[in-house]
């Protein structure tokens, strides 16, 4: 194999494909990342057997061919090359030579035949998603997302998709966010599944602002297509909780308040929080939200907020990180918080049929 391309392009491609990689691999060849020539292009390969992902890069094809090379010292060594054409070439003994400029380096590679292979999804059942409603949508629920391993079926997102419309919900069992949208979906398309928390980071991380992304159905695999990058994940499997039971029903009663301003005072809140005592209070009263939280060891801190509300005054506890995380991911200019007592969970909703649902804390 021999073939030059430009520094900038190479260390993109590296630098993107690598993500898919865990410090955590048991085989060695995990570590590796494929590299495979294809007519003007290099196609780049990673994978932990979870994740993999796939890149396409120009480059000048002189002999083709295939190594696989370990991910972090490769680009190490690339970040450190000159601004300038790249040679790389595999000769006898897996050995791969690095040529730039006046510097040159050998590393040694594994064969390609040692390399996971790639599923291929044959049936290509797909769909087509503008690439910022997804990037929307996953904003707007991952968050949600429970770390706990032991709960495993909620470590992900989970997508619906039904009749014009896709859904996707995230909890970790104190709180809930769920986003819905109409879309034109083929007759033919009925399918839930579940993305694992590290593919929805490194879409989110590839997602951009226009264009569209094709998504492909294998039996327990999908694949999220860019056009020249390919982000292919199994999925999590099991059946996700019946989300919509615990969704309250809509409140007469919400505190109307700006957004921006909600999320500050939460901000500034948070800052006197503990291990030990993290719940914010909230005092609710007509006209008025007071934000405060007290800590014996720490300190005190006290906000007014002027709000549009006229029920019955009470009080209540928020973890704060569960408010910010909600509100810094909207851009609405007001949001309606429904707040009914101490011991029913808080619940913001929006036009856009989007709904957040939040447990309350118990105040010390």
């Amino acid at each position: 194999m021999k073939l030059e391309c430009d520094k900038e392009t190479l260390l993109k491609g590296i630098s993107t494909v690598q993500n898919a990689i865990s410090i955590r691999n048991t085989l060695p060849i995990l570590s590796n990342i494929l590299l495979e020539t294809q007519k003007d292009n290099l196609t780049i390969i990673g994978t932990d057997l979870d994740i993999g992902i796939i890149e396409h890069i120009p480059v000048n094809v002189v002999t083709p061919g295939s190594i696989t090379v370990p991910a972090k010292k490769f680009m190490d060594i690339i970040k450190e090359l000159p601004d300038a054409q790249i040679i790389l070439s595999v000769r006898k003994n897996n050995m791969m030579h690095i040529a730039c400029e006046n510097s040159q380096f050998k590393i040694m590679g594994i064969p390609k035949d040692d390399f996971p292979k790639i599923p291929e999804f044959k049936e290509k059942v797909h769909i087509t998603l503008e690439q910022s409603l997804l990037r929307t949508m996953l904003g707007m629920t991952s968050f949600a997302i429970s770390r706990d391993e032991t709960r495993y079926i909620l470590n992900g997102v989970y997508i619906i998709l039904k009749k014009n419309m896709i859904k996707m919900v995230a909890t970790d069992g104190r709180r809930l966010a769920l986003a819905k949208r109409d879309i034109d979906l083929p007759k033919s398309i009925d399918k839930k599944i579940i993305i694992p928390m590290k593919t929805v980071q490194e879409l989110q991380r590839n997602l951009k602002d226009n264009g569209e992304v094709s998504v492909f159905f294998g039996d327990n695999q999908v694949m999220f297509d860019f056009g020249g990058l390919a982000i292919i994940s199994r999925l999590i499997e099991g059946e996700f909780p019946n989300y919509e039971q615990v969704i309250p029903k809509e409140t007469k009663d919400k505190v109307v308040v700006g957004r921006e301003k909600l999320l500050m005072a939460t901000k500034r809140a948070s800052l006197l929080t503990s291990q030990d005592s993290q719940g914010i209070k909230m005092d609710i009263e007509k006209g008025k939200l007071v934000i405060s939280k007290q800590s014996p060891d720490i300190g005190e801190v006290r906000e007014e907020l002027d709000v549009d509300y006229k029920g019955p005054n009470f009080s209540i506890g928020f973890n704060p990180g569960y408010i910010i995380d909600v509100l810094k991911n909207m851009d609405e200019e007001s949001i309606g918080f429904e707040l009914e007592n101490p011991e029913k969970p808080g619940v913001i909703r929006t036009k856009d049929r989007y709904v957040y649902v939040v447990l309350p804390m118990q105040l010390s």
